[in-house]
Protein backbone atom coordinates (compact mmCIF):
# COMPACT_ATOMS: atom_id res chain seq x y z
CA UNK A 1 0.00 0.00 0.00
CA UNK A 2 2.82 2.58 0.90
CA UNK A 3 4.90 1.61 -2.08
CA UNK A 4 1.87 2.47 -4.32
CA UNK A 5 0.96 5.90 -2.64
CA UNK A 6 4.83 6.67 -3.37
CA UNK A 7 4.75 5.55 -7.01
CA UNK A 8 1.58 6.75 -8.53
CA UNK A 9 2.24 10.62 -8.09
CA UNK A 10 6.18 9.58 -8.77
CA UNK A 11 4.25 8.10 -12.53
CA UNK A 12 2.62 11.03 -12.56
CA UNK A 13 5.07 13.54 -12.23
CA UNK A 14 7.00 11.60 -14.81
CA UNK A 15 4.41 11.67 -17.11
CA UNK A 16 3.63 15.37 -16.98
CA UNK A 17 7.69 16.13 -17.21
CA UNK A 18 7.53 13.98 -20.42
CA UNK A 19 4.50 15.65 -21.82
CA UNK A 20 6.02 19.32 -21.05
CA UNK A 21 9.05 18.55 -23.16
CA UNK A 22 7.51 16.89 -25.89
CA UNK A 23 4.97 20.30 -26.20
CA UNK A 24 7.94 22.21 -25.67
CA UNK A 25 9.56 20.58 -28.36
CA UNK A 26 6.76 20.81 -30.82
CA UNK A 27 6.50 24.00 -30.16
CA UNK A 28 10.32 25.23 -30.21
CA UNK A 29 11.94 22.34 -32.14
CA UNK A 30 9.58 20.39 -34.36
CA UNK A 31 11.19 18.23 -37.24
CA UNK A 32 11.78 20.12 -40.49
CA UNK A 33 10.42 19.35 -43.37
CA UNK A 34 12.66 18.24 -46.47
CA UNK A 35 13.05 20.25 -49.64
CA UNK A 36 11.72 17.41 -51.84
CA UNK A 37 8.67 17.55 -49.10
CA UNK A 38 7.88 21.26 -49.78
CA UNK A 39 8.63 20.90 -53.13
CA UNK A 40 6.11 18.48 -53.46
CA UNK A 41 3.55 20.13 -51.55
CA UNK A 42 4.32 23.32 -53.59
CA UNK A 43 4.05 21.30 -57.30
CA UNK A 44 0.83 19.62 -55.47
CA UNK A 45 -0.92 22.59 -55.55
CA UNK A 46 0.04 23.86 -58.53
CA UNK A 47 1.72 27.25 -57.15
CA UNK A 48 5.58 26.63 -57.80
CA UNK A 49 8.09 23.66 -58.77
CA UNK A 50 11.33 22.55 -57.95
CA UNK A 51 12.83 22.93 -61.61
CA UNK A 52 11.49 27.05 -61.80
CA UNK A 53 13.53 27.35 -58.45
CA UNK A 54 16.47 25.30 -59.94
CA UNK A 55 16.59 27.59 -63.05
CA UNK A 56 16.56 30.92 -60.85
CA UNK A 57 19.43 33.60 -61.46
CA UNK A 58 20.01 33.48 -57.61
CA UNK A 59 23.17 34.22 -55.08
CA UNK A 60 23.32 32.85 -51.82
CA UNK A 61 23.87 35.48 -49.32
CA UNK A 62 24.60 35.21 -45.29
CA UNK A 63 24.99 37.47 -42.49
CA UNK A 64 25.10 37.22 -38.45
CA UNK A 65 22.47 37.96 -36.42
CA UNK A 66 22.58 40.22 -33.32
CA UNK A 67 23.40 36.85 -31.10
CA UNK A 68 26.00 35.59 -32.98
CA UNK A 69 24.41 32.82 -35.85
CA UNK A 70 24.82 32.51 -38.90
CA UNK A 71 21.73 33.33 -41.28
CA UNK A 72 21.48 32.71 -45.14
CA UNK A 73 19.34 33.49 -47.66
CA UNK A 74 19.27 34.52 -51.74
CA UNK A 75 18.58 37.86 -53.58
CA UNK A 76 17.14 37.73 -56.97
CA UNK A 77 17.59 40.46 -59.17
CA UNK A 78 15.15 40.25 -61.75
CA UNK A 79 15.50 44.27 -62.14
CA UNK A 80 19.33 45.36 -61.76
CA UNK A 81 19.81 48.70 -60.09
CA UNK A 82 16.25 49.28 -59.02
CA UNK A 83 15.72 50.10 -55.64
CA UNK A 84 12.98 48.08 -54.37
CA UNK A 85 13.59 45.28 -52.44
CA UNK A 86 11.04 42.82 -50.99
CA UNK A 87 11.68 40.37 -47.93
CA UNK A 88 9.72 37.33 -47.89
CA UNK A 89 10.02 35.40 -44.81
CA UNK A 90 8.32 31.55 -44.37
CA UNK A 91 6.68 29.69 -41.60
CA UNK A 92 7.72 27.07 -38.94
CA UNK A 93 8.98 23.71 -40.30
CA UNK A 94 9.62 24.72 -43.91
CA UNK A 95 12.13 26.77 -45.51
CA UNK A 96 13.14 29.75 -48.11
CA UNK A 97 11.74 27.52 -50.54
CA UNK A 98 8.51 27.59 -50.20
CA UNK A 99 8.48 31.72 -50.28
CA UNK A 100 9.73 30.97 -54.29
CA UNK A 101 6.30 30.63 -54.81
CA UNK A 102 6.10 34.42 -54.21
CA UNK A 103 8.63 35.27 -56.21
CA UNK A 104 6.84 36.05 -59.64
CA UNK A 105 4.19 38.60 -58.19
CA UNK A 106 6.67 40.50 -56.60
CA UNK A 107 8.96 40.94 -59.90
CA UNK A 108 5.69 42.25 -61.35
CA UNK A 109 5.23 44.78 -59.12
CA UNK A 110 8.99 45.86 -59.96
CA UNK A 111 11.07 44.06 -56.95
CA UNK A 112 14.16 42.60 -56.45
CA UNK A 113 13.40 39.65 -53.76
CA UNK A 114 15.76 38.28 -50.76
CA UNK A 115 14.20 35.21 -49.66
CA UNK A 116 15.21 33.91 -46.04
CA UNK A 117 15.73 30.83 -43.96
CA UNK A 118 14.75 31.76 -40.33
CA UNK A 119 16.84 30.88 -37.56
CA UNK A 120 16.57 26.91 -37.26
CA UNK A 121 15.22 26.40 -40.80
CA UNK A 122 17.12 26.17 -43.91
CA UNK A 123 20.71 26.50 -44.04
CA UNK A 124 20.18 29.24 -41.12
CA UNK A 125 21.88 28.48 -37.46
CA UNK A 126 19.88 27.99 -34.09
CA UNK A 127 17.94 26.18 -31.15
CA UNK A 128 14.73 27.22 -30.99
CA UNK A 129 11.94 28.74 -32.50
CA UNK A 130 10.97 31.97 -30.84
CA UNK A 131 8.10 32.77 -33.12
CA UNK A 132 9.50 36.27 -33.52
CA UNK A 133 11.02 37.49 -30.18
CA UNK A 134 14.16 37.02 -31.72
CA UNK A 135 13.23 36.44 -35.31
CA UNK A 136 12.15 39.91 -35.76
CA UNK A 137 15.96 40.86 -34.91
CA UNK A 138 16.97 38.91 -37.94
CA UNK A 139 14.65 40.69 -39.93
CA UNK A 140 15.70 43.93 -38.82
CA UNK A 141 19.59 42.32 -39.58
CA UNK A 142 18.12 41.62 -43.68
CA UNK A 143 16.94 44.95 -44.09
CA UNK A 144 20.39 46.28 -42.75
CA UNK A 145 22.46 44.29 -44.85
CA UNK A 146 19.97 45.53 -48.03
CA UNK A 147 20.81 49.13 -47.50
CA UNK A 148 24.15 48.67 -46.56
CA UNK A 149 24.98 46.57 -49.96
CA UNK A 150 22.37 47.85 -52.31
CA UNK A 151 21.93 51.88 -51.23
CA UNK A 152 20.43 54.13 -48.25
CA UNK A 153 17.66 54.89 -51.34
CA UNK A 154 16.04 51.44 -50.75
CA UNK A 155 12.39 51.06 -50.79
CA UNK A 156 11.62 47.67 -48.86
CA UNK A 157 8.62 45.90 -48.40
CA UNK A 158 7.98 42.27 -46.33
CA UNK A 159 6.14 39.72 -46.69
CA UNK A 160 5.38 36.83 -44.20
CA UNK A 161 3.54 33.01 -44.35
CA UNK A 162 2.00 32.54 -40.82
CA UNK A 163 5.26 31.60 -38.18
CA UNK A 164 6.67 34.43 -41.03
CA UNK A 165 3.62 36.81 -40.32
CA UNK A 166 4.26 36.70 -37.12
CA UNK A 167 7.72 37.73 -37.64
CA UNK A 168 7.27 40.48 -39.64
CA UNK A 169 4.53 41.85 -37.67
CA UNK A 170 6.41 41.37 -34.59
CA UNK A 171 9.01 43.42 -36.50
CA UNK A 172 6.73 46.71 -36.60
CA UNK A 173 7.59 47.64 -33.16
CA UNK A 174 11.33 48.21 -34.38
CA UNK A 175 11.22 48.75 -38.10
CA UNK A 176 13.05 50.75 -40.55
CA UNK A 177 11.56 53.84 -41.81
CA UNK A 178 12.81 52.50 -45.31
CA UNK A 179 10.68 49.14 -44.48
CA UNK A 180 7.34 50.65 -46.16
CA UNK A 181 4.78 47.74 -45.91
CA UNK A 182 4.18 44.48 -44.72
CA UNK A 183 1.98 41.08 -45.94
CA UNK A 184 1.41 39.02 -42.73
CA UNK A 185 -0.08 35.65 -44.41
CA UNK A 186 -1.94 33.91 -42.14
CA UNK A 187 -0.07 35.16 -38.93
CA UNK A 188 -1.03 34.70 -35.50
CA UNK A 189 -2.32 37.78 -33.30
CA UNK A 190 -1.10 36.82 -30.07
CA UNK A 191 1.56 33.73 -28.94
CA UNK A 192 -0.15 32.52 -25.61
CA UNK A 193 -3.64 32.18 -27.27
CA UNK A 194 -2.44 30.33 -30.26
CA UNK A 195 -1.01 28.16 -28.19
CA UNK A 196 -4.29 27.45 -26.15
CA UNK A 197 -5.90 26.80 -29.50
CA UNK A 198 -3.76 24.35 -31.05
CA UNK A 199 -3.62 22.36 -27.38
CA UNK A 200 -6.85 22.13 -26.13
CA UNK A 201 -9.01 23.09 -29.85
CA UNK A 202 -7.33 20.62 -32.09
CA UNK A 203 -5.54 18.27 -29.51
CA UNK A 204 -7.86 18.08 -27.20
CA UNK A 205 -5.23 18.03 -24.40
CA UNK A 206 -6.32 20.31 -20.83
CA UNK A 207 -4.36 23.88 -21.30
CA UNK A 208 -3.92 23.79 -17.36
CA UNK A 209 -0.93 23.07 -16.14
CA UNK A 210 0.43 22.18 -19.53
CA UNK A 211 0.67 25.33 -20.85
CA UNK A 212 2.26 27.10 -17.58
CA UNK A 213 4.97 23.96 -17.53
CA UNK A 214 5.78 24.72 -21.11
CA UNK A 215 5.99 28.47 -20.23
CA UNK A 216 8.58 27.87 -17.99
CA UNK A 217 10.43 25.07 -19.68
CA UNK A 218 10.18 28.24 -22.48
CA UNK A 219 11.71 31.10 -20.45
CA UNK A 220 14.46 28.69 -19.20
CA UNK A 221 15.63 27.01 -22.23
CA UNK A 222 14.77 28.93 -24.85
CA UNK A 223 14.73 32.43 -23.41
CA UNK A 224 11.71 33.89 -23.70
CA UNK A 225 7.80 33.33 -22.50
CA UNK A 226 4.75 33.41 -25.13
CA UNK A 227 3.29 36.66 -23.39
CA UNK A 228 6.38 38.19 -25.28
CA UNK A 229 5.21 37.44 -28.23
CA UNK A 230 2.01 39.65 -29.44
CA UNK A 231 1.26 40.93 -32.59
CA UNK A 232 -1.77 42.78 -31.57
CA UNK A 233 0.22 44.93 -29.70
CA UNK A 234 3.06 45.38 -32.43
CA UNK A 235 0.53 46.30 -34.49
CA UNK A 236 -1.83 49.13 -32.49
CA UNK A 237 0.29 52.04 -32.88
CA UNK A 238 2.30 51.22 -36.13
CA UNK A 239 0.98 53.44 -38.78
CA UNK A 240 2.47 51.25 -41.90
CA UNK A 241 0.36 49.96 -44.18
CA UNK A 242 -0.29 46.49 -43.64
CA UNK A 243 -2.21 43.74 -45.60
CA UNK A 244 -3.24 40.87 -43.33
CA UNK A 245 -4.42 37.65 -45.67
CA UNK A 246 -6.00 34.73 -44.14
CA UNK A 247 -7.96 31.70 -45.87
CA UNK A 248 -11.56 31.00 -44.18
CA UNK A 249 -11.13 27.90 -43.50
CA UNK A 250 -7.70 28.15 -41.52
CA UNK A 251 -7.82 25.96 -38.27
CA UNK A 252 -4.54 25.34 -37.65
CA UNK A 253 -4.55 29.47 -36.76
CA UNK A 254 -7.72 31.24 -36.98
CA UNK A 255 -9.14 33.04 -39.20
CA UNK A 256 -10.56 35.18 -36.61
CA UNK A 257 -6.41 36.08 -35.82
CA UNK A 258 -6.35 38.26 -38.73
CA UNK A 259 -9.44 39.74 -38.05
CA UNK A 260 -8.60 41.15 -34.82
CA UNK A 261 -5.29 42.47 -36.04
CA UNK A 262 -7.13 44.27 -38.86
CA UNK A 263 -9.80 45.63 -36.18
CA UNK A 264 -7.08 46.54 -33.42
CA UNK A 265 -4.23 48.09 -36.25
CA UNK A 266 -4.71 52.05 -37.20
CA UNK A 267 -5.16 52.52 -40.58
CA UNK A 268 -3.54 52.17 -43.42
CA UNK A 269 -4.63 48.61 -43.37
CA UNK A 270 -6.04 45.80 -45.55
CA UNK A 271 -7.57 42.65 -45.22
CA UNK A 272 -8.02 39.33 -47.55
CA UNK A 273 -9.89 36.86 -46.31
CA UNK A 274 -9.66 33.64 -49.69
CA UNK A 275 -12.94 31.70 -49.50
CA UNK A 276 -12.38 28.03 -48.94
CA UNK A 277 -8.46 28.12 -48.00
CA UNK A 278 -6.71 26.55 -45.34
CA UNK A 279 -3.67 27.11 -43.68
CA UNK A 280 -1.12 29.12 -45.89
CA UNK A 281 -2.92 28.28 -49.21
CA UNK A 282 -4.79 31.34 -49.52
CA UNK A 283 -2.40 32.21 -52.56
CA UNK A 284 -2.85 28.73 -53.93
CA UNK A 285 -6.72 29.08 -53.97
CA UNK A 286 -6.63 32.38 -55.63
CA UNK A 287 -3.90 34.10 -56.84
CA UNK A 288 -5.37 36.68 -58.86
CA UNK A 289 -6.93 38.45 -55.78
CA UNK A 290 -3.92 37.62 -54.21
CA UNK A 291 -2.28 39.79 -56.41
CA UNK A 292 -4.56 42.19 -57.10
CA UNK A 293 -4.68 43.07 -52.78
CA UNK A 294 -0.79 42.87 -53.20
CA UNK A 295 -0.98 45.73 -55.84
CA UNK A 296 -2.96 47.87 -54.27
CA UNK A 297 -1.25 47.76 -50.96
CA UNK A 298 2.12 48.41 -52.93
CA UNK A 299 0.37 51.28 -54.88
CA UNK A 300 -0.97 53.19 -51.93
CA UNK A 301 1.95 52.40 -50.19
CA UNK A 302 4.40 53.94 -52.05
CA UNK A 303 2.38 56.91 -53.79
CA UNK A 304 1.77 58.03 -50.06
CA UNK A 305 5.34 58.26 -50.13
CA UNK A 306 6.59 60.02 -53.37
CA UNK A 307 3.48 62.24 -52.93
CA UNK A 308 4.39 65.58 -51.97
CA UNK A 309 2.93 67.26 -48.67
CA UNK A 310 -0.39 68.43 -49.44
CA UNK A 311 -0.65 66.73 -52.94
CA UNK A 312 -3.75 65.17 -54.00
CA UNK A 313 -3.36 61.23 -53.75
CA UNK A 314 -3.61 59.47 -56.67
CA UNK A 315 -5.30 56.23 -55.86
CA UNK A 316 -8.94 55.78 -56.11
CA UNK A 317 -11.00 56.45 -52.94
CA UNK A 318 -12.76 52.72 -53.78
CA UNK A 319 -9.10 51.20 -53.57
CA UNK A 320 -8.08 52.68 -50.25
CA UNK A 321 -5.62 50.89 -48.36
CA UNK A 322 -8.80 50.44 -45.41
CA UNK A 323 -11.00 47.96 -47.87
CA UNK A 324 -11.76 44.47 -46.68
CA UNK A 325 -12.03 41.82 -49.62
CA UNK A 326 -13.54 38.37 -49.44
CA UNK A 327 -12.37 36.40 -52.23
CA UNK A 328 -13.97 33.63 -53.77
CA UNK A 329 -11.74 30.16 -54.00
CA UNK A 330 -11.24 29.20 -57.47
CA UNK A 331 -9.20 26.30 -58.53
CA UNK A 332 -5.47 26.85 -59.90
Amino acid sequence: MIYSMIMVPVFLLLAVSGITRFAFRQITQMKLQTHDRIFNYLETTGVYSREQFNNLKKQEVKVTSKDGLTLSGYTLEPHPGEKQWMVIVHGYTVSLHVSAQYIEMFEREGFNILLIDQRRHGNSQGIYTTYGFMEKFDVETWVSWILEHYGEECVIGLHGQSLGGGTVLEYLAIADPHVKFVIADCPYSDLSRLMYHQVRVLNKIPAFPLLGLVNKRMERMAGFRMEQVSPLKAVENSKMPVLFVHGTKDNYVPTYMSEELFERKPEPKQLLLVEGAVHANAYGVNPQRYAEEVHTLILNALEKEEAPAGSPQLCNPSQTAATVATATATAT
